[in-house]
């Protein structure tokens, strides 16, 4: 019996070791689900609740203020309010910096002066579109791993962001990537890589796709407004108009989708338009006829002859033309 209760207590001794090994693995899976998050603005809301809600853990949640860290937290439904970066957000795996650009590299100083050598393997994302990790460098010699992971993604100030389908720039430390991946995966974005010398043109192809779409809806707004509408079906007219164009372009390519007296070579139409612009603040001359020439550039069979013709059209957006190329050589000239 003795002999028999010895076996039976070894047997449940290795029954014992193997839970913990199995409670210590799933400890461990945890932690690396666990996000700290460094700013309280919308993109750091908007990002938080959607990770919370695929199941990744909000740790700390860092502001300047505590009125503004504890804001963020019941937007995100999740998190630990601190109103300075402190050493909490070490006891996340993963640190998201959802600053604005200006204030990223100071921040990434202080998280350095903060975690030191605590910082190694960390993984330490910033949400920028315009810079790259390179920006969290001295958080990389402390050994984290840096990156990126910026959504093509407008962050409005009333709603939530549906993220799903959204594409994520990403780059950075191999280790940050595969972390970064599952993340964009886990709320139903589409991760794809960016190279690091390349995030201005990146970040400058959102901008064209949105701010200047917006200010060119905005434009043709205006213009309807002064012309006796009213703005609310001024503004659903032109936005009716732009989603059929987009969707054409989705469909059937930019060329086949391309519309208006420039695709038809028009010139005296563009011309009525260039003197109506006249009685207008001179911005939006000066839009109307780059974005003409740009089309030209971009769609025209035969780019050239178009913008020559344009130059008779629009003889003050030639000279504003000219004066740009003339700037642009003098740039390159001094590289």
């Amino acid at each position: 019996m003795l002999r028999g209760s010895a076996q039976m207590s070894r047997g449940s001794v290795q029954v014992s070791r193997g839970s913990v090994q199995v409670t210590k693995t799933m400890a461990d899976e945890a932690l690396k689900r666990t996000i700290a998050i460094i700013g309280a603005g919308r993109v750091a809301c908007g990002l938080g609740a959607r990770l919370r809600e695929a199941g990744w853990k909000i740790g700390a949640v860092a502001a300047r203020q505590l009125p503004a860290a504890r804001a963020a937290v019941r937007a995100i439904r999740g998190g630990t309010p601190c109103a300075v970066l402190t050493r909490r957000v070490l006891d996340a795996a993963v640190i998201l910096l959802a600053v604005p650009d200006d204030a990223l590299a100071a921040v990434a100083a202080q998280l350095e002066r903060t975690g030191g050598d605590d910082l190694r393997r960390k993984i330490v994302v910033h949400t920028s579109g315009a810079l790259s990790s390179v920006v969290l460098e001295p958080l990389a010699l402390r050994g984290a791993w840096t990156g990126v992971m910026h959504p093509m993604q407008s962050f409005g100030t009333r709603t939530r962001p549906r993220l799903d389908g959204v594409l994520f720039g990403i780059e950075g430390h191999t280790e940050a990537l595969r972390v970064i991946r599952k993340m964009v995966r886990s709320i139903g974005g589409d991760a794809a890589r960016i190279e690091a010398a390349r995030k201005a043109e990146y970040h400058c192809a959102g901008t064209f796709a949105a701010a200047h779409v917006l200010a060119s809806v905005e434009a043709g707004v205006q213009l309807l407004i002064a012309g006796g509408m009213k703005r609310r079906e001024a503004t659903r007219a032109l936005l009716r108009l732009a989603r059929q164009v987009l969707d054409n372009q989705e469909l059937l390519g930019p060329r086949a989708a391309w519309t208006g007296p420039l695709s038809r070579g028009d010139m005296a139409t563009i011309g009525l338009h260039w003197e109506a612009l006249g009685r207008y603040p001179a911005e939006f001359r000066a839009a109307y006829a780059a974005m003409t020439r740009l089309t030209a550039r971009l769609l025209a069979a035969a780019p050239q002859e178009v913008l020559d013709r344009l130059d008779a059209a629009m003889p003050a957006g030639a000279a504003t033309a000219e004066r740009t190329e003339a700037r642009s050589a003098a740039a390159r000239s001094a590289l």
